[in-house]
Formats: structure tokens, C-alpha cells, sequence
């Protein structure tokens, strides 16, 4: 193998490595719009998340809607509900 076919073969890792980064941040970029836009044509949804927080990295907390009510689940090592409530309109 001489000095062309090595920097060959590192040239075409490197752009192929520069194509799979450059979809990785595409994906990141665009892809959270392209599926509301698709998800949108389902018509109206009755559980929605409001709102997450990571406790930690093995637990996390979960607003969820479920049409009027809304429920804070804990999900990791031990999947629990914790407080169902009314939405205040």
C-alpha cells in the first residue's frame, strides 16, 4: 500500500464520517418539525406531555394530559403514579 492509497482510503473515512455528521445534525435540526407537521394530521390528541424534569439519570418526573385531568407520573427503577389533578380552565 504506498502514500496515494493510504491518503485515498483517510479521505474517504473522513467523508464519510463529514456526511453521517452532517445527517446527525439535519436530523436534530429539522427532524422535531417535520413530525409535528406529520403528527398534526391525525387530528386533535387526547394525552399530551406538558412538561418533563430529570431527577437524575436513572429517574425522571412527567406532567401528563389526559383530556381534563392531568397525572405526574415517575418513571425509572420504580414506575409509580403520584397525583392526579384537575386542569383549571
Amino acid at each position: 500500500m504506498n502514500f496515494l492509497d493510504l491518503a485515498r482510503a483517510i479521505f474517504g473515512l473522513a467523508f464519510v464520517l463529514g456526511i453521517i455528521g452532517l445527517c446527525a445534525w439535519a436530523a436534530r435540526r429539522y427532524a422535531p418539525q417535520l413530525m409535528a407537521r406529520l403528527q398534526a394530521d391525525r387530528g386533535e390528541r387526547r394525552l399530551t406531555v406538558v412538561e418533563t424534569l430529570v431527577l437524575d439519570p436513572a429517574r425522571r418526573l412527567v406532567l401528563v394530559r389526559i383530556d381534563d385531568e392531568e397525572r405526574l407520573l415517575l418513571l425509572g427503577e420504580g414506575r409509580e403514579l403520584i397525583e392526579p389533578r384537575q386542569v383549571r380552565t
